[in-house]
């Protein structure tokens, strides 16, 4: 997974031509780009509901001016989809538990659609590095479900993609690729191209803790967890009667400043201010995430960087914690968009290898 050309000297016209997608297969919400503008990444809402023709048909009488956000849907091979917001209100929670293979397709492609993406495009996206066998078996039937060409009818409009190139890459990775890209001085990051250090993804459904050495992603040393922000938002949900802890709208609501939140169940009498809860509930998840993370971390690692959307949420108490046991952190630059951004950038660095060994 090595780069080909120093990270940070990379610019979007190297690349040539080719349109490049990348995609953060989150469990609550898809992050993608076409771009390395962290304010350009699109939050998609990782439900996915196949529906029928007729209910997927319904909403054509709308205005085509609506939030594509919104109203996401589309027609592939025969099924009707709907994606994010649509889908949840068809009845799609996030599918917790599940393997990020299922609907990664339809997510790519409704991204692709997303941003009027035509013709030959290349993707960069991620997954989990539970070991390097599964991986590499998950890898292989990725690429075979998104690489080739594509028809589909996205919100009643025909759309061709030849997606020409995949690339696939650990979820935590593209984090790494983020940040060396940022000047040195805008965060107090290490220059991990020079020493050991690790990449902590905390995510809605996995924890991923990549090693990486002089560049190098190290394999045997990095690893995934089925532990993320969904058993916080469980236990959180424990707390009111009527909570679903899948809930957009819960989860929204829990990501506010403090001061805001407020969650008001289906049926209930009154909305419950999160505050009262979420302080306690932090704290002792924190220390639950930093005693994944201590048990896992290398010896030899003394330089952490947090990123993922956990990571920015739990990050006053993970930073203090970790610097307890003397280990330094810091927190990624646009954290829950540094995945897709980092991607995007190994892309980028490829087509333009590519286009320099070319010319």
């Amino acid at each position: 997974m090595a780069a080909t050309k120093k990270i940070n000297t990379i610019k979007s016209s190297d690349a040539g031509s080719k349109a490049i997608l990348s995609v953060d297969l989150g469990r609550s919400s898809t992050k993608t780009c076409v771009s390395c503008e962290p304010n350009n990444v699109v939050f998609i809402p990782a439900n996915v509901k196949q529906i029928s023709f007729e209910q997927i048909r319904g909403g054509l009488f709308e205005p085509r001016a609506t939030d594509p956000l919104m109203d996401l849907w589309m027609e592939h091979q025969g099924s009707g989809y709907a994606v994010g917001q649509l889908a949840a209100e068809f009845g799609a929670n996030l599918g917790v538990g599940q393997s990020k293979l299922e609907s990664a397709l339809i997510k790519v492609l409704a991204s692709a659609a997303y941003f009027k993406l035509q013709d030959e495009i290349s993707v960069a996206i991620g997954l989990p590095f539970f070991s390097l066998k599964q991986f590499e078996m998950e890898k292989a039937q990725l690429i075979s479900l998104i690489a080739g060409p594509h028809k589909i009818n996205f919100r009643g409009e025909s759309v061709c993609l030849n997606i020409s190139k995949v690339w696939v890459m650990a979820e935590g990775y593209g984090s790494w690729l983020w940040s060396e890209s940022q000047p040195r001085n805008h965060l107090n990051v290490p220059d991990l191209t020079k020493i050991p250090g690790a990449i902590v993804d905390i995510g809605y459904q996995n924890i991923n803790m990549i090693m990486i050495d002089n560049f190098r992603f190290v394999r045997d040393a990095s690893k995934s967890e089925d532990f993320g922000m969904n058993f916080f938002y469980e236990l959180l949900a424990a707390e009111i009667e009527g909570a679903d802890s899948q809930s957009l709208t819960f989860i929204a609501v829990a990501n506010k400043p403090r001061g805001h939140r407020f969650y008001f169940p289906k049926g209930a009498n009154k909305p419950t201010n999160l505050d009262d809860f979420l302080p306690n509930l932090t704290e002792m998840f924190s220390h639950e995430v930093c005693s994944h993370v201590l048990a896992w971390l290398p010896e030899r690692v003394t330089d952490v960087i947090i990123t993922g959307g956990g990571g920015e949420f739990f990050w006053d108490d993970v930073q203090r914690l970790l610097k307890e046991a003397k280990i330094n952190a810091c927190l990624a630059a646009s954290s829950r968009q540094a995945n897709a951004l980092g991607q995007y950038i190994y892309a980028e660095a490829q087509l333009s290898s590519v286009h320099a060994t070319r010319s």
